[in-house]
């Protein structure tokens, strides 16, 4: 599996990406080819305040719809309005053009809390879904 190094995840399978303080949101590898073909994605509104493991977005695929959740606390700065024309970039590019949102991290201790590739991979081998 390709979990880039520099991301962290979150045991729902979304990643983050820091830079500065803002994060950028996607949906790893591994989620992405659990849920197959990406047909929608309906992402957060801009200037919401997320909260750190609540739902801020949906993805939905040939087999359901899922919930995106917020990996941090923070306000959504940018989203990815790309998505809503092209929700197949999402599998075609989960961790480039398939992000869903950006946010402003409130709390530097969220992002502490986030997994490492490395310990997301072993989250993935336990079979944790």
């Amino acid at each position: 599996m390709n979990f880039p190094k520099e991301l962290r995840y979150t045991k729902t399978h979304e990643w983050a990406r820091k830079q500065g303080n803002q994060i950028t949101v996607g949906i790893s590898d591994y989620a992405q080819k659990e849920i197959s073909d990406v047909v929608f994605v309906e992402v957060p509104k801009m200037g919401i305040t997320a909260q750190s493991g609540k739902a801020v977005a949906v993805v939905e695929s040939v087999k359901a719809a899922f919930d995106i959740y917020a990996p941090v606390s923070g306000k959504v700065t940018k989203v990815n309005s790309d998505l809503e024309n092209e929700p197949g970039i999402v599998n075609e590019d989960c961790y480039g053009r398939g992000w869903f949102f950006e946010m402003e991290l409130s709390n530097p201790k969220d992002w502490e809390a986030l997994m490492t590739s490395e310990q997301y991979e072993a989250h993935i081998k336990q079979g944790v879904k």
